[in-house]
């Protein structure tokens, strides 16, 4: 499945973005295109997904939901894998913004993809993963992403979890949805929400470091983490003010006793100095 080209372009784009903003407005909104009044993305921080739902993978094994968990966090994400314009764009700027960290599927984390659509196949789901799996590009990410199918009522029941609110258009066969992806903890837990098809890098790296409760990513991580704050209305991380400026009166004391140091062994190195030769 290949993104499309021009005008439809134009169009999914449009279709995105404005999805990604009524996602944050209430459902059933009388103002809104009837057929958008139930597509919402809320964020439910701490919400617990259900473990023992039960889906099946791209080569049609069932599987449930806690057989991923394992000590990693999670992206979790829904498309549906008939679809043509946003979902394959959702999952290119997956792909983009993974590319773009050096974190590795599989190793340091896991990527969910579940269609929201019930007809959907593993035959759909293996082509999509062989796909997107060779625009990532990393060996032995396909141990790590997993496309999943399932039945209407376990769709339903996970994506309300993490208050992801889709419809469907019998008439033309396809479904309204909000565009992005949730971070998962370890435990299964919705830790972070980044919303649309253009993901930056290093939000994704500061979420996935957060999601993975100290178990990923580095010291310098974590002193970027110091220094920025998520900020649940935008779904994105922005400078920690006042951590900023604690680093920042920090580093200043550090570099003025550092001199003042180096100051005092100098005067006493010249003082040793002057000694001997008088």
């Amino acid at each position: 499945m290949t993104a499309p080209r021009g005008l439809p372009l134009f169009f999914a784009l449009t279709l995105s973005l404005w999805l990604s903003v009524v996602s944050l407005a209430h459902a059933h909104d009388e103002s809104r295109p009837i057929p958008l009044r139930d597509v919402e993305f809320d964020q439910k921080l701490d919400s617990q997904i259900p473990l023992d739902l039960s889906f099946s993978d791209e080569r049609g094994v069932p599987v449930q939901l806690r057989q991923y968990l394992g000590g990693k966090p999670i992206i979790l994400n829904f498309v549906y894998y008939k679809c043509r314009d946003v979902c394959p764009l959702l999952l290119d700027g997956i792909v983009r913004a993974l590319r773009a960290i050096r974190f590795d599927v599989g190793d340091e984390f896991e990527v969910l993809t579940v269609s929201i659509d019930p007809s959907d196949t593993a035959a759909l789901a293996a082509a999509q993963k062989q796909d997107f799996i060779r625009r990532y590009g990393r060996a032995g990410s396909e141990r790590g992403w997993h496309f999943l199918t399932g039945e209407e009522a376990v769709i339903r029941k996970l994506a309300e979890a993490v208050g992801f609110h889709y419809s469907f258009n019998a008439k033309t066969g396809e479904f309204a949805h909000a565009t992005g992806v949730v971070l998962l903890t370890p435990g299964g837990k919705a830790s972070r929400y980044f919303y649309g098809i253009e993901f930056s890098p290093r939000d994704l790296r500061l979420g996935l470091v957060e999601a993975g409760e100290g178990k990923i990513g580095t010291p310098i991580d974590q002193l970027l983490l110091f220094c920025y704050h998520y900020d649940p209305v935008t779904g994105k991380y922005g400078p920690f003010v006042t951590n900023l400026v604690r680093m920042a009166g920090l580093i200043t004391v550090i570099t003025l006793g550092g001199f003042i140091l180096w100051m005092l062994r100098r005067e006493r190195a010249n003082a040793e100095a002057a000694g001997r030769a008088g």
